[in-house]
């Protein structure tokens, strides 16, 4: 916000240097990012009186002036109709520099020669006035450089999003009077009504929607002259940054700047009338399909979220953003109804932003309004419309709310606020302190409760902490609303600067182990298996939800949501790539694989542990799961071998790596066929007890080609559900005791049918090699000579033991004699 320092002076008094107030304003919180010196480029321009003014003799629209600038006196030749001799103007002379870095030399103009020039408001952006010269007082002293009579600076202050109040030339002025001790003018309110109908009788205010719109005061002011503003005035909306544009309209922007108050003006013979004959406003949410020409003369289409301001036939302005072109002020307006109002400020955020309009009337209704301000700005409208524009102010107002509320109680405890500061303040300094921004104190009252935001949504109370006192939070401060707030706001007006560095004193929690222990054991145990982690959005596009939908998903552990639904949607998607939330991760890791092969990376191994959801009715689920992708090498070629291209027994490989680390037994596996989205002869699904339940196999090739990739290219892909992924421990590990006896190791190789899974070989191992089987691990599969094509040899090592003895060789021999003799039962044999 551009706030210049002669009107900031109006509503309190400043000793100190720009400069140092600057620095005190940013040690309060309002950063004063720039300091600009309004005025600095009129160069070498001062003013002058004119002593005469006669007609060019050779150019009926220029005149030959001449002007005293106190000690010298210049020929001019000017443009302008309305000046005349004894006026004060300002005077550029020979070689002065203007805004916009335009340069004024001696000239010859149809003749004569011109010795400089006479300015106009616009061409010094002084004022809007382009059409004449600036006429300046009589009383303005001659000789003097202009920018010692009019310039001024302008602090650019940072007004943080939970101080609205701020974003004002008043607000500013109470920060300044709280840094300097010193008090606040309020600008004198007085309304001076004339006579006839009242604003209640002249016209009507039906609010459909209180919520969004829980007060709205109007105004009704006749006769107004609708022409330039005072000189005064746009010089000082100018530095303010605001475009003069006409007394009614400055008269709204004068009080949005000075009180926060976004006002609006409507031409009263624009708004249409209701039944009873009056102009009727009507503030609604717009109908689906509606459309409104704003003052920016864009045509918009509403959307039915949107807050309007209407009348009995359509729209007239987007509440809180912009008025309608069809109820603009113009020059033969004659009268205006005056709107003051307070709406919701999460509705016009977003109504600004599905618009795409920003304005300084929104980005205050955005910050929060106080309804008492409703009442304030429109008697401060109607009394500068009656100083400006000669208007005559009905009496009344319009008022749907006319109570109210008063000012908010919060109770805090000064040995607390001492405590969360590492302060010793005693409690009357603190009562002082609080007073400096307008917050008064009294005890607390049997029924004020001392409270602490837990969450922006949460309010608790907390353990006794001393005696309280309750502060009366002036109603412009909504951000002063629990006890941490208060001790933010002695800090804040004490300085942080002197807030000394404690250390604090609490006694350190006692060991609490990490509640993410698994999730941080997988990442540990998978960084160093070689895969590296992905982070990925949980906003998909319509064909990832689509595409990976699994007609059977992975359960997940006990306790915890059980995938499936509907699909759950953004109600306001920034694109439609991100307008849903994935059911699970195997998008969204085909989408790294994907941009990692375009780029040139072919081997990639990636894990991301992260969330799926759905939607069951009304409610919504999520639940945690692990992923992983493979593709590329498993292994470099090397000089006697080619490369070897990652298949499904590296992923159980990974499945069975984190099942051992996590202490779980090593996953069963079965077969799995029914799912469109994998190769339906490399995939499977995995358990291993209640605690780990897995679906992991290669991509089908239509939809590795639907991705854009190569239909040969082997993407392996898995979903893995582990408990605590989401929140827990792992179970205290156990040692094994060590083997007194030693154990004894016996390979197997097994011939079976390749449709044989090798599941059913290691059941059959187990189950009829007897109580000394400890151990049974896959760790060859042949295919070739001198098998048949449709025959597989895997090679099993079994271990056998007894604990308490060292087995004989008759005792291990019958255990390998019990699984050879079972080994027709699968069509099995053993491999000679």
């Amino acid at each position: 916000m551009r706030v210049p320092l002669s009107w900031l002076r109006e509503f309190v008094d400043i000793q100190l240097t720009p400069e140092q107030l600057a620095e005190r304003l940013t040690l309060l919180g309002m950063e004063v990012k720039h300091i600009e010196r309004w005025g600095a480029d009129w160069q070498n321009v001062v003013i002058g009186e004119l002593l005469t003014v006669d007609k060019h003799p050779r150019a009926d629209r220029l005149h030959l002036t001449t002007v005293t600038v106190g000690g010298e006196t210049l020929s001019i030749v000017c443009g302008a109709d309305n000046i005349a001799p004894g006026q004060r103007v300002p005077v550029a002379l020979p070689g002065a520099v203007l805004p916009g870095d335009r340069r004024i030399e001696r000239t010859e103009k149809m003749g004569v020669v011109s010795n400089g020039m006479l300015c106009s408001g616009d061409e010094l952006r002084l004022t809007g006035d382009a059409d004449g010269i600036l006429i300046l007082p009589q009383d303005t002293p001659l000789g003097v450089p202009l920018a010692d009579l009019y310039g001024d600076v302008v602090l650019d202050v940072d007004v943080k999003p939970n101080r609205g109040d701020a974003l004002s030339i008043l607000g500013l002025a109470r920060e300044v009077a709280a840094a300097t001790r010193q008090g606040v003018r309020q600008p004198p309110i007085t309304v001076e009504e004339g006579s006839g109908p009242s604003s209640a009788e002249r016209f009507a205010v039906d609010v459909r929607d209180p919520e969004l719109c829980p007060r709205f005061v109007g105004r009704w002011v006749g006769h107004v002259r609708v022409g330039p503003s005072p000189d005064w005035v746009q010089m000082r909306l100018l530095a303010a940054g605001q475009r003069p544009i006409s007394n009614v309209v400055d008269a709204s922007n004068y009080v949005m700047l000075e009180l926060g108050k976004p006002i609006h003006t409507f031409d009263a013979a624009a708004v249409g009338a209701g039944p009873d004959g009056r102009a009727t406003i009507v503030v609604r949410r717009a109908a689906a399909g509606e459309r409104l020409e704003t003052l920016d003369h864009v045509d918009r289409e509403l959307s039915p979220e949107a807050l309007l301001i209407a009348d009995p036939r359509g729209p007239i302005a987007v509440a809180g953003v912009m008025g309608g072109a069809n109820s603009e002020v113009a020059e033969a307006t004659t009268d205006v109804v005056v709107e003051s109002a307070v709406f919701d400020a999460v509705s016009i955020r977003r109504t600004a932003f599905r618009l795409g309009l920003r304005s300084e009337a929104s980005s205050r209704f955005e910050k929060g309004q106080e309804t008492r301000l409703a009442r304030l700005g429109a008697d401060r409208t109607a009394q500068l419309l009656h100083e400006w524009a000669g208007g005559v102010v009905a009496p009344g107002r319009v008022d749907t709310a006319p109570a109210e509320p008063g000012r908010p109680r919060v109770a805090f405890r000064p040995a607390r606020v001492n405590r969360l500061l590492g302060t010793e303040l005693t409690a009357d300094e603190q009562r002082d302190l609080l007073a400096r921004v307008g917050v008064e104190t009294e005890p607390a009252a049997p029924g004020d409760r001392v409270d602490v935001a837990i969450t922006p949504h949460l309010l608790a109370v907390v353990p006794d902490e001393g005696s309280a006192i309750t502060a009366l939070v002036p109603t412009w401060r909504r951000d002063i609303a629990v006890e941490a707030d208060v001790a933010e706001e002695i800090a804040r007006v004490r300085g942080y600067e002197l807030v000394p560095s404690v250390t604090p004193d609490t006694l350190m929690p006692t060991f609490r182990a990490s509640p993410l222990e698994v999730r941080e054991l997988v990442r540990e145990t998978l960084a160093g298996a070689g895969l590296t982690e992905v982070v990925t959005t949980a906003l998909v596009s319509p064909r990832h939800h689509d595409t990976f939908v699994l007609a059977r998903d992975v359960p997940s552990i006990e306790g915890e949501d059980e995938p499936g639904g509907s699909a759950i949607e953004v109600t306001n998607p920034l694109s439609r790539d991100h307008s849903l939330l994935r059911r699970n991760l195997l998008g969204s890791l085909l989408d790294v694989v994907a941009v990692n092969l375009r780029h040139g990376t072919p081997d990639v191994a990636v894990f991301e542990i992260g969330k799926g959801y759905a939607r069951s009715g009304a409610t919504a689920r999520e639940w945690w799961r692990l992923g992983i992708a493979l593709t590329g090498a498993a292994e470099e070629p090397g000089w006697n071998r080619a490369a070897r291209p990652y298949d499904l027994d590296d992923a159980k490989g990974i499945l069975e790596l984190v099942a051992r680390r996590a202490g779980l037994p090593r996953p069963v596996y079965e077969a799995e066929t029914a799912e469109a989205v994998f190769h339906p002869g490399r995939t499977a699904r995995a358990a291993a007890g209640g605690d780990l339940f897995a679906i992991l196999g290669e991509l089908h090739p239509d939809t590795i080609d639907r991705w854009g990739l190569r239909s040969s290219q082997r993407v392996i892909l898995a979903e893995i559900a582990l408990r605590g992924l989401a929140a827990g421990r792992l179970a205290p590990e156990r040692a094994r005791s060590v083997v007194r006896f030693p154990e004894v190791d016996r390979d197997l190789a097994i011939i079976v049918p390749e449709a044989t899974p090798a599941a059913a070989v290691e059941t059959l191992v187990r189950a009829t090699a007897g109580s000394l089987l400890r151990e049974v691990t896959l760790f060859d599969i042949y295919r070739g000579v001198p098998l048949a094509g449709d025959e597989k040899s895997l090679a099993y090592r079994l271990r056998l033991g007894a604990g308490d003895r060292t087995l004989t060789e008759p005792e291990v021999e019958a255990a390998v004699a019990a699984v050879v003799a079972a080994l027709p039962g699968i069509g099995g044999r053993l491999r000679a």
